[in-house]
């Protein structure tokens, strides 16, 4: 009889998972209307009528809809352009970089921008994505240094060790969210920005802020917590994704012109994958028209009183 050794080990795996009460599945599809406490949908814009109605009059004027055509190194696609130069306006940055999610991006940057010899210092408590990029890139082992959540004073410690470790040309990358999901915690990001500054005042120490959780809530028309604190010029990156508040799908990263070139060149989530498609890019910009022009705002407030109400 065939052995399936392979099988036997999966699920001894998944066994051991169910020892330590850690199993994954996939939860049952609701069968009836239910109040959500556990989704991304921050605003609600998922359940908005007037979203919906915003994105399907821009759906019916769109020249492309359906499909993206490849990778964007060999279609860029207008809408994907323009939502590009919409975002460096929105942001006000230099340059902004679709991808085709959050996790996509953390991947692509960590894994490509460090360099060799370089160190990265990053929160212990820094999403999954990160430490997938981390391991994928060309940093030494020995030279990925994490601190404890949200610690000025360990960081500071990291960023002391990072230093006695770097060479003359070498840099530190500094890898933080600006609002953690999990806890809910917010990172001391004017504090961290003096540290790093205090440690490196050459400026060889780069600050890289996820505001996955923040964007579309904080800062000014939703622009995140770097905005919110006056930082933008004082972070290289910032990750801002469309899949939680903005009932889309995707990501930017925005950041400066030669990043994003050197992204465009060697992150490989980004070179050796279809781009978003024509669909998911005119989404994302119908819920970025609502946050310029309040209409998100608005239609949070309303549909948070309105369930109040309902539920009273």
């Amino acid at each position: 009889m065939k052995s399936d050794t392979l099988k036997t080990k999966l699920e001894a795996a998944l066994s051991s998972r169910d020892d330590r009460h850690i199993r994954r599945s996939l939860p049952a599809s609701p069968t009836a209307p239910l109040t959500d406490f556990t989704s991304n949908d921050y605003l609600s814009l998922a359940a908005s009528h007037r979203l919906r109605a915003h994105f399907l009059a821009k759906l019916s004027t769109a020249h492309d809809v359906l499909g993206s055509c490849g990778s964007r190194l060999l279609v860029n696609g207008h809408a994907h352009a323009q939502l590009e130069d919409r975002l460096c306006q929105f942001f006000g940055t230099e340059a902004a970089l679709l991808f085709n999610s959050g996790f996509d991006a953390n991947v692509g940057f960590f894994s490509c921008v460090p360099q060799r010899g370089d160190v990265i210092v990053y929160d212990e408590h820094v999403h999954a994505s990160v430490h997938d990029g981390m391991r994928a890139s060309r940093v030494h082992r020995q030279s990925l240094i994490s601190f404890a959540h949200n610690s000025v004073e360990a960081l500071r410690s990291a960023l002391t060790t990072a230093r006695n470790r770097i060479g003359k040309g070498q840099s530190v990358l500094v890898a933080v969210e600006s609002l953690y999901s999990m806890d809910g915690t917010f990172a001391p990001l004017v504090d961290m920005v003096g540290v790093i500054d205090d440690v490196f005042p050459a400026g060889n120490a780069y600050l890289v802020v996820d505001e996955a959780h923040s964007t579309g809530i904080y800062g000014p028309q939703g622009r995140g917590r770097v905005a919110l604190l006056g930082l933008e010029d004082r972070v290289l990156a910032r990750l801002h994704t469309f899949g939680k508040a903005l009932a889309a799908s995707g990501a930017v990263v925005v950041t400066s012109s030669v990043v994003k070139d050197y992204l465009l060149n060697y992150a490989r989530p980004l070179v050796y994958t279809t781009s978003p498609t024509y669909a998911t890019i005119i989404a994302a910009d119908a819920s970025f028209d609502m946050l310029i022009d309040g209409t998100a705002s608005y239609v949070c407030l309303f549909l948070i009183v309105s369930s109040l109400i309902y539920t009273d």
